[in-house]
């Protein structure tokens, strides 16, 4: 593994930053104290900083030689609504908020490559250092987008990465188009007839009704999906009901789709809407269906990743790098970037959480697990793997 002496050598410190972060956790959009960490180490290193961009978006920009090539390189730094069960000095002082995610990790790692890039100068062409609010379903990357993220900071192309559990620490895993899912969310109302669970034949039962409704949902994914296309239905919530005589009026059921491809997206959610007005009317009952899409899917670029992979298998030797990673049906805002420039998002393998300190909670390490913890043995890992691939990128052959 090739990684940078100096930022070997400052591992200490940006554990110590790590640790400041993770024990002052901030919610979406609320991150200040994070940005404020963020703004004071870039321009301790002499990085001239803009802020504001997404309501607490901080972005670094260095600049070096004469060439007009940019990269961004970004890092997320919201955390959880979790109550973390850990006891480890760095442990959340703020109840009910957690760096369950690890954007502690990714904070500070991009903070490492900042440090050293600001003091070796080491390459010709500016550099965005992209640090983001509100990952965690606040959308804050279409927020920094829309506040003119890629106007104020015309980028050639933009990277990220994700720590992940299960992968073994240290190891890449990454692969070309879809990555992870779109997140989206849905709920439907279904109005009946309340009376009395005696006389049902009074009434119109919303909960038959909400059963029916679900049922033939399940068949869009079993009869309507291409086999080969992924996808996703869960209905996670019912509610209905308040007494065990009462047939209710109302019955509510909410949950989420996930997909890697738009048109099965789109398919899905005329296929829902359909069946729920159509089945709601065969019982004489009305139903109001809400969809909504929240995150699109993360489609990594081809070129960009076959570069990414160049520059990973040169640090970190090619067995150590998964091409063909399984995607996941989780989501992430990065995906708006993707769909504004070409780029690549990796996961960075966190182990299986043997890293621990004394003191961490019963559980797996997990991401969303109130026992998770970043494994700062990354932190030198990822800081070099931006350096390298800044460097590699701004030195390219033009095309």
């Amino acid at each position: 593994m090739k990684l940078i002496d100096s930022i070997l050598e400052s591992q200490s410190e940006l554990r110590q930053i790590r640790h400041d972060i993770h024990a002052h956790p901030e919610l979406a959009f609320e991150e200040k104290r994070t940005a404020g960490v963020v703004a004071q180490k870039l321009g301790e290193w002499g990085i001239p900083v803009l802020r504001g961009l997404g309501g607490t978006g901080v972005v670094g920009i260095l600049r070096n030689g004469a060439s007009t090539r940019a990269l961004g390189l970004r890092a997320d730094m919201d955390a959880l609504p979790l109550q973390e069960i850990n006891s480890f000095p760095h442990a959340s002082r703020h109840a009910g908020k957690m760096h369950a995610c690890g954007h502690d990790g990714h904070t500070a790692m991009l903070l490492g490559a900042a440090r050293h890039l600001a003091r070796q100068r080491d390459f010709d062409g500016t550099i965005y250092l992209i640090f983001q609010p509100a990952e965690e379903g606040g959308g804050g990357a279409r927020r920094m987008i829309e506040d003119g993220l890629f106007e104020q900071c015309p980028m050639d192309a933009v990277f990220s990465l994700h720590n992940w559990p299960g992968i073994p620490a240290g190891q890449f895993g990454v692969v070309p188009g879809p990555m992870m899912a779109s997140s989206n969310e849905f709920e439907a109302v279904i109005r009946g007839k309340g009376a009395h669970a005696a006389q049902p034949h009074k009434g119109i039962d919303p909960i038959m009704v909400a059963m029916q409704i679900a049922q033939g949902w399940q068949t869009i994914i079993s009869r309507n999906r291409n086999p080969l296309e992924a996808a996703v239905l869960s209905i996670t919530q019912i509610h209905a009901g308040s007494a065990t005589n009462i047939i209710p009026d109302e019955a509510r059921m909410i949950g989420t789709v996930r997909t890697f491809s738009t048109a099965t997206l789109d398919m899905i959610e005329a296929r829902m809407e359909q069946i729920a007005a159509h089945t709601a009317a065969a019982f004489e009952a009305q139903v109001d269906f809400r969809f909504q899409r929240n995150y699109p899917a993360l489609v990594n670029h081809a070129r960009e990743t076959a570069f990414a992979v160049e520059v990973l298998q040169a640090m970190v030797g090619a067995e150590q790098v998964d091409t063909a990673v399984e995607p996941t049906m989780g989501a992430e805002d990065f995906a708006f970037m993707l769909q504004e420039k070409p780029g690549c998002y990796v996961f960075l393998g966190n182990g299986e959480g043997q890293h621990r300190a004394a003191g961490h909670g019963l559980g797996p390490c997990n991401l969303h697990n109130p026992s998770y913890d970043f494994n700062d043995e990354l932190l030198p890992i990822g800081a070099s793997y931006w350096v390298r691939l800044a460097q590699a990128w701004l030195a390219r052959p033009a095309a």
